[in-house]
C-alpha cells in the first residue's frame, strides 16, 4: 500500500509536513492522534506515510519511500463499521488496522440516536494498549462540526498522550472517498502539534472538548479567518458528503 500510494503525496501532489520530529520521542503505545477530517481514506494513508517517515528520521518529508521497510504496524484508526464493510477495498483497509465502531448518531444515511456500545470503547482501549490510534473526533468530513463526546470519554478513561494534527488540501486533491485523484498539483499540508496538556482526573469533559476544537482548528472562532469564498467552496464540496468516521 505504501508503494502504491506514495506518489499521491509526493508526485501527483505534494505534501507539506510540519512537526514530524515529535514521533521519535513518543512511547510505542497509548498515543491518541486527533485530527480534522477531509476524505474517507486519503487522510489516514498520508498519516501512515508521515508517521513511518518520521520514525526513520525523515523529518518533515516523505522523500525516498524506503522508509516503509519494516514499518510500524501497531497503528490503528477509528472508523465506522458500516463503511468499512462497504466493498472490497474498505475491507482490506479495515484489515490493515481499523477499530470499527457503530456510530451513535448516524446509520445508513439516516440520523439516529442510540447508546454508545461499551465494547467499542473497550476495543479502542485495547488498540491504545497495543500502539497508536488515529481518530477524527468530529465524526464527519464536514468542517466546523462539534466534537463527539466519545473522544473525551476515551481520553479520561485511558489517559493517552494526545497529539493534535491539522490537515488541509486533501478534499481538493481527492474524491470524497480519498481513493481517486480529483486534481493534480495541489499542495496538501499536515501540521503535527505538541501534545495537549490535560488534567485527566480533574478536567471536565467540556474543557477537553474545547481544547480539542482549538487544537485541530475546528472551533467556530476559526470561521472568522476564512473568507466568504472559502466558506462557499467548502459548503459546495461537502453538501453531498454523508460519510462520517
Amino acid at each position: 500500500m505504501g508503494f502504491m500510494t506514495h506518489r499521491r503525496y509526493r508526485g501527483f501532489n505534494e505534501l507539506q509536513i510540519e512537526g514530524s520530529e515529535i514521533f521519535k520521542d513518543l512511547p510505542d503505545t497509548n498515543v491518541l492522534f486527533i485530527s480534522n477530517h477531509q476524505t474517507y481514506f486519503a487522510d489516514v494513508v498520508a498519516m501512515f506515510h508521515v508517521f513511518n517517515a518520521g520514525l526513520k528520521g525523515r523529518i518533515d518529508t516523505i522523500k525516498n519511500v524506503g522508509y516503509i521497510w519494516n514499518p510500524k504496524l501497531n497503528i490503528y484508526y477509528v472508523a465506522a463499521k458500516e463503511t468499512m464493510k462497504a466493498g472490497l477495498l474498505p475491507r482490506i483497509l479495515a484489515y490493515a488496522g481499523s477499530v470499527s465502531i457503530e456510530r451513535t448518531w448516524r446509520d445508513a444515511g439516516k440520523d439516529i440516536n442510540r447508546p454508545v456500545k461499551m465494547s467499542d470503547i473497550s476495543n479502542i482501549g485495547i488498540a491504545l494498549e497495543d500502539g497508536w490510534v488515529i481518530t477524527f473526533p468530529q465524526g464527519t468530513t464536514k468542517p466546523f462540526k462539534p466534537i463527539r463526546k466519545g473522544t473525551a470519554h476515551i481520553i479520561k478513561k485511558y489517559k493517552p498522550i494526545v497529539i493534535p494534527i491539522v490537515i488541509d488540501g486533501f478534499r481538493r486533491s481527492f474524491d470524497k472517498k480519498g481513493l481517486l485523484i480529483k486534481k493534480r498539483g495541489i499542495l496538501q499540508s499536515m501540521h503535527i502539534k505538541a501534545p495537549l496538556e490535560i488534567d485527566y482526573d480533574n478536567e471536565s469533559m467540556e474543557s477537553i472538548l474545547e481544547k480539542i476544537e482549538f487544537a485541530i482548528e475546528q472551533h467556530p472562532s476559526f470561521l472568522k479567518v476564512l473568507s466568504q469564498a472559502e466558506i462557499e467552496e467548502q459548503e459546495r464540496l461537502n453538501e453531498t458528503r454523508q460519510y462520517e468516521f
